[in-house]
């Protein structure tokens, strides 16, 4: 009896941890409320759809070979990008592949979690990757610590500096962005309406950092490759093919007031050619703000 009172407890002790582990994380509290507020999915152009909140981009572009997401924005989304993808008529199961913008818990969070509903395989660049499968924390991040941890994405096929990745008639671009996080990466496609076809570019975010309690400088002798890394993104995405551009936060680029535009009385209030290079040309204002700060800071006498 007592063999059998054992094995009762250890069975139920297995039990409860693996319900334990099943257990959806608990909604936190962002600073941004959008972040978590439900969204209607809509079509974007042709085959691109939008299915994340309304604070958070997850994109998904379809084919009858088989559909890839852009992004999983966090893990309390999960069952709203889900519901979206079959509310526009798509079945998660057709979700081959999942790509990532990069790998912060505001756009990577919910990776594991629909990467294991939909059966889908998980594509990055290298060091995205690495911070993929590390759940967030990578120590090559400069906001490593600052950023919240979440599931690790246990399986992600790496794919190189201007591959396209195919889906069957899909065919997606990787572009390497660093700057934002060292796995920062832009993906564009083709995506058509009858005749007509247009270039489709999900681009990185292009905010400088402040990690480090404030102290991260990209003028840090150290440390020559955050300048050049930059500049070097700064270059690609005003070069990037871009008549629609997607951003993994709509607000930035205020695509949900355009994407009513697009559902009302303008079809192509989201078509834009030169976006991406405004959005470069924003960037290079941004940096070189920022540089001109840190050199007066670093040139001020010491209090």
């Amino acid at each position: 009896m007592k063999g059998l009172s054992f094995l009762t407890a250890s069975i139920a002790l297995v039990l409860a941890t693996h319900a334990q582990a099943a257990t959806p994380p608990a909604p936190q509290h962002y600073s941004n409320a959008a972040w978590t507020q439900p969204q209607k999915p809509f079509r974007i152009y042709g085959n691109t759809y939008y299915v994340g909140s309304h604070g958070l981009s997850a994109i998904l572009v379809t084919s009858p070979r088989g559909h890839i997401l852009l992004d999983g924005t966090l893990p309390e989304n999960v069952p709203m990008i889900e519901a979206n993808i079959r509310a526009l008529g798509f079945r998660l199961e057709d979700v081959k592949l999942i790509l990532n913008s990069h790998p912060h818990f505001d756009h990577a969070g919910g990776i594991a979690a629909l990467a294991h509903d939909t059966g889908a395989q998980v594509v990055a660049s290298a060091k995205a990757a690495k911070a993929l499968k590390l759940g967030g924390e990578d120590p090559d991040d400069p906001q490593y610590g600052d950023a919240s941890p979440y599931a690790k994405v246990e399986h992600v096929r790496i794919a190189d500096g201007g591959e396209t990745i195919k889906l069957g008639p899909l065919a997606l671009t990787m572009h390497p962005t660093p700057g934002h996080t060292p796995g920062g990466t832009a993906w564009t496609w083709t995506s058509c309406e009858q005749t007509r076809c247009l270039s489709m570019a999900y681009v990185d975010s292009i905010a400088l950092l402040t990690a480090n309690n404030g102290h991260y400088r990209y003028t840090d002798p150290a440390h020559p490759e955050r300048i050049a890394d930059f500049r070097g993104t700064i270059d690609t995405l005003a070069k990037l093919p871009c008549d629609i551009m997607i951003a993994p936060h709509p607000d930035s680029i205020n695509l949900i007031e355009k994407a009513t535009q697009h559902g009302g009385n303008n079809p192509d209030a989201l078509i834009d050619p030169n976006a991406c290079k405004a959005y470069a040309a924003k960037a290079q204002v941004n940096l070189d703000e920022r540089i001109a700060k840190e050199n007066a800071k670093s040139k001020s006498p010491a209090r």
